[in-house]
C-alpha cells in the first residue's frame, strides 16, 4: 500500500500487513529450502553408508574364500608335498589381500555416512535463525 506525503508524492514504503505477508513468505520458503537441504544430505549419507556396508560384506565374502583356499592349501601340502599347494597359497595370499584393500575402503565410506546428521543443514538453520533474530532487533 502507498501513501502520500506532504508534498503529494507517493510514498513507497509497504504496509505493515504487506511486510508480515512478505515476511511469512520468506520463512516459508526458508524452511521448505532448509528441509529440502536436509533430506539431500541424508540421502548423501545413506548412500555412503550402504556402499559402505557393501563393501564390507565383499571383504567378509572374500575372506571366507580365502580361508577356504588356505585350508585347500593346506590339505594339499599335506598330502603330496608337490608344487600345487604354493599355487593354492599364492592364490589366498592375493584373495586376502583383496579382502583387506574392500575392508579398509568400506571402513573410510562407511564414515563418511555414520552417523546420519544432516551437519549442514543443521548449522544453515542455526545460521538462520542468527539472522532472524538480528533482523528483529
Amino acid at each position: 500500500m502507498t501513501s502520500t506525503n506532504s508534498t503529494g508524492r507517493a510514498d513507497a514504503r509497504p504496509s505493515i500487513g504487506e511486510l508480515v505477508q512478505n515476511l511469512t513468505e520468506k520463512l516459508s520458503q526458508l524452511i521448505r529450502d532448509e528441509i529440502a537441504l536436509a533430506k539431500a544430505e541424508m540421502t548423501e549419507k545413506a548412500k555412503h553408508a550402504g556402499i559402505g556396508v557393501g563393501l564390507l560384506v565383499g571383504a567378509g565374502l572374500l575372506g571366507f574364500f580365502a580361508l577356504a583356499t588356505l585350508i585347500a592349501t593346506a590339505v594339499l601340502g599335506l598330502a603330496n608335498a608337490v608344487p600345487a599347494w604354493l599355487a593354492a597359497l599364492i592364490v589366498a595370499v592375493v584373495l586376502l589381500a583383496i579382502a583387506a584393500t574392500l575392508a579398509l575402503i568400506g571402513i573410510k565410506t562407511l564414515k563418511k555416512g555414520v552417523p546420519p546428521v544432516p551437519e549442514r543443514a543443521q548449522e544453515s538453520v542455526k545460521l538462520d535463525v542468527e539472522a532472524v533474530k538480528e533482523g528483529l532487533q
